[in-house]
């Protein structure tokens, strides 16, 4: 019994290290809820009640401890080896994260669902268009998205995918609200641009950006200040970056139907 219990939590430690942490999926949802119209607001509302998007931001890594939704694990991420790109991968038949908010997307216009209902196939959304947007959760196979590269991170032990998810986050010492109130300022043009792409491109930006979370990396691998220094701007643009996307995707759903 007492094993059982062991593996159990041990599993659920590894699996919650696959996604940005709270914090991060929060500035996401905030980020995106400060770019949706009124009517898209409201629309979103009926389906979610009293929760924001920065609340159901991280319903997928709740439910993780829940066996029935074990199956979603494979959810939260892709794998691109380098030199290649999505179309040149196997997908896993338990899907990746390119799959499956390509599935919510069409599945959130139809109103046709695979799971549960409306609310949840919404807030696995919300979650997996952060998690996308995280550099490493696009992975090049080797490492598990920097799960395997175990380093000192302001001289505690940790990995360098935790480092991305929350590490540099929360050395910023800033509440979701606050983190969203410094970064919240994207220009017009650049508001313009990153609302053409879509699903596949957003993971092949993150393909591309992943070299420079191993190429900062000291060869003593303690990391610090200037690891911080060194990929803030980045780690920002892409928490920027996918709170802008997902309300542009929403926009689409919700923007334009009856009130």
């Amino acid at each position: 019994m007492k094993k059982s219990v062991f593996l159990l939590v041990l599993i659920g430690f590894s699996l919650q290290i696959c996604a940005w942490g709270p914090t991060g999926h929060r500035v996401v949802g905030l980020i995106a809820e400060q770019h949706l119209s009124k009517k898209a607001l409201k629309n979103i509302r009926k389906i979610l009640g009293a929760q924001t998007l920065a609340e159901v931001s991280v319903h997928m890594d709740f439910i993780k401890s829940d066996p029935t939704f074990r199956h979603m694990s494979p959810w939260h991420y892709a794998t691109i080896p380098e030199g290649t790109n999505y179309t040149d991968s196997d997908t896993p038949a338990e899907g990746d994260v390119i799959i499956t908010i390509e599935r919510l997307l069409e599945e959130l216009k139809a109103k046709a669902f695979t799971d549960v209902d409306e609310a949840f196939a919404l807030k696995c959304l919300v979650h997996l268009v952060g998690d996308i947007h995280q550099p490493l959760h696009v992975g090049n196979g080797e490492d598990r998205g920097g799960n395997d590269i175990s380093l000192d991170y302001f001289w505690e032990k940790s990995n360098l995918h935790r480092v991305w998810d929350s590490g540099i986050i929360n050395q910023q010492g800033y509440s979701y609200t606050e983190y969203v109130a410094w970064i919240n300022h994207p220009a017009d043009d650049q508001l313009k641009l990153w609302k053409s792409g879509n699903v596949r491109e957003w993971a092949m930006e993150s393909a591309k950006l992943r070299t420079q979370c191993y190429e900062t990396m000291p060869e003593n691998k303690r990391l610090t200040y200037r690891y911080n220094f060194d990929n803030i701007e980045l780690l920002n643009q892409r928490l920027l970056q996918a709170g802008v996307r997902l309300a542009y995707v929403l926009e689409q759903i919700y923007g334009k139907r009856a009130k």
